[in-house]
């Protein structure tokens, strides 16, 4: 793969490829778009694989200036993002995140014992940075920011492990060939907090063309050239 991408992101395509978590071919996506690959973090449930996706995570957390108190996972694929992404933090730099918490919420509600809908630290009060796997339409997204404003946290940003790089699915009446920013950037301008992503589609493209079929790169640079958001 091309030196220009960092070890850490190339080690973690390496695993996405190893693992299934990325495959090529024609899968149709939540928004309904064809698209030629698809990426699925579900499928880093070993323990090396999981290392990888925690590692990753990290370093790219760590690469950026976000002050945070809580690395929150949504229910359920943000879950063990934000458990296994905070060990690694704590091990990168213990000085620095040592003292952050983690927290995810359930789906209902429990009713007995500590009861509530959050588990591990509470939000009150403090700067949040949500972790999770891919941003389509930032539904998931907007869902976790309205759970962390109910407990009265402050939306420190979002990492996410893959930014597609194209353009939000249109609104109502809004046909497709218009010009859009991503759901990342329109995430970005709502809230007005950092939004990352550990892997770009670019860094496929880049890294797959040593190792991946003339196909598969053409499908996706083909894929991007139709999708890509507007800056």
């Amino acid at each position: 793969m091309s030196a220009s991408i960092p070890q850490y992101k190339r080690d973690f395509l390496d695993a996405c490829t190893t693992s299934g978590c990325l495959k090529f071919g024609n899968f149709t996506l939540k928004s309904g778009r064809q698209s030629p690959y698809f990426f699925n973090a579900g499928m880093f449930h070993r323990g090396a694989l999981l290392r990888s996706l925690s590692t990753a995570f990290a370093k790219t957390i760590a690469g950026e200036d976000i002050e945070f108190d809580i690395l929150f996972g949504p229910a359920y694929k943000g879950i063990p993002l934000a458990v296994a992404g905070l060990d690694k933090l704590s091990e990168l730099d213990e000085k620095r995140f040592g003292h952050v918490s983690y927290s995810f919420n359930r789906k209902e509600a429990k009713d007995h014992g500590d009861g509530g809908t959050i588990v591990g630290a509470p939000l009150q009060g403090k700067k949040v940075l949500i972790v999770d796997d891919v941003m389509t339409a930032g539904t998931a997204v907007r869902e976790a920011v309205n759970i962390i404003e109910s407990q009265g946290g402050i939306l420190a940003g979002v990492v996410v492990a893959l930014d597609r790089m194209e353009k939000a699915p249109p609104q109502e009446g809004e046909a497709e060939d218009a010009p859009r920013k991503s759901t990342l950037g329109e995430v970005r301008k709502r809230y007005g907090v950092p939004v990352v992503a550990v892997l770009t589609l670019d860094d496929i493209v880049e890294g797959y063309k040593k190792i991946g079929t003339e196909q598969d790169i053409k499908n996706l640079e083909e894929y991007r050239a139709k999708y890509q958001a507007s800056n």
